[in-house]
């Protein structure tokens, strides 16, 4: 039989090492290659940082527009748009004031308080609410080209309308006017706001409580068919899901109260709305038997299914082109 090999006990003798597995001997970096891995991470983070730096000032630019100096002297009224631009309105659509019927104690309430503000004295944020088509935004173009139909031009008044979905760059807007010399009525038309609408917050912030608070030469007029520019139901809703629900809720029926002045628009009567018939017709020149215009007229609106100012203006356009007439100085 074979002899096995005898094991030589541990630290005594000669004995054959046994074989460790071959390694790879990894190649030493050169100074050459060593210098340009320790170079690479500080030129990307370099890169990065410029890129950073890139998107920043685009969105910066993009999100806050420059605030430039405007000279206000090319128009008397203008649109805002968010971009931080105003763009003049050289012809306002507008009707006279003395056409506008049935609305006579919140006609005279408004031109007190804008004659007010137009000579440099206190004046209140008014909001015109109501019945739709009795003339609310027509009452305030209306009442503002008749203030400045005896001013001088360094002395008009101007009127900038900013549309209800821009009201968050209203901030913007104001440090405008801060500085200029005029006089400015800012107009917002039809507001109102959904329930998950946060933009209420910067007209709150302009009409009082703000840390710079509404410039001294500017004025709010807004109009709305809402009293608390919220929905009954969306009002209910809050109540209902609050944990405190008259706090839920004071929140946004607030932004009414910070208006000064509450003007209440209802529907006019069938003397009223016949009176505003008559009276586009005499302005226009437009001549029909008086029997024939009223039984039009009353017929018209029942096709409508209301009376107001909007439906005698349409009724008027409608019987202006059938007899060929040109209402001339709308």
């Amino acid at each position: 039989m074979p002899k096995k090999a005898s094991k030589s006990p541990v630290g005594k003798g000669p004995s054959t090492p046994a074989r460790k597995p071959a390694r790879v001997a990894a190649k030493r970096p050169t100074m050459a290659s060593k210098a340009n891995f320790e170079a690479a991470p500080n030129l990307s983070q370099e890169r990065i940082v410029r890129a950073l730096e890139t998107i920043a000032a685009h969105l910066s630019a993009r999100g806050k527009p420059a605030v430039e100096t405007e000279s206000f002297e090319r128009a008397d009224a203008y649109v805002w748009h968010p971009d931080g631009r105003l763009a003049a309105v050289p012809r306002v659509s507008r009707v006279e004031l003395f056409l506008l019927k049935g609305v006579d104690r919140m006609r005279d309430i408004l031109m007190e308080n804008t004659e007010r503000f137009a000579n440099g004295l206190p004046a209140n944020n008014a909001l015109l609410w109501g019945a739709r088509g009795m003339g609310k935004s027509s009452l305030v173009k209306a009442a503002h080209a008749s203030i400045n139909a005896q001013r001088k031009p360094a002395d008009r008044l101007k009127l900038i309308e900013i549309h209800r979905e821009d009201i968050e760059t209203l901030p913007m807007l104001m440090e405008k006017l801060r500085d200029a010399s005029f006089h400015f009525i800012v107009f917002i038309d039809d507001l109102s706001f959904d329930g998950n609408d946060a933009s209420y917050k910067s007209l709150k912030a302009v009409l009082e409580g703000g840390i710079e608070g509404r410039p001294e030469n500017v004025i709010l007029y807004a109009t709305s068919n809402r009293r608390h520019l919220l929905a009954r139901d969306m009002i209910e809703n809050e109540r209902s899901t609050a944990i405190n629900p008259g706090e839920a809720v004071e929140e946004k029926v607030s932004l009414s109260d910070r208006f000064g002045l509450w003007l209440g628009f209802h529907r006019c009567s069938q003397d009223e709305y016949l009176a505003m018939v008559r009276g586009y017709c005499g302005h226009f020149g437009i001549e029909v038997d008086d029997e024939a215009l009223e039984r039009e007229a009353l017929e018209w609106s029942t096709t409508r299914g209301s009376r107001s100012g909007r439906v005698a203006w349409q009724f008027v356009q409608e019987l202006a082109g059938r007899l060929g007439v040109k209402l001339a100085g709308k």
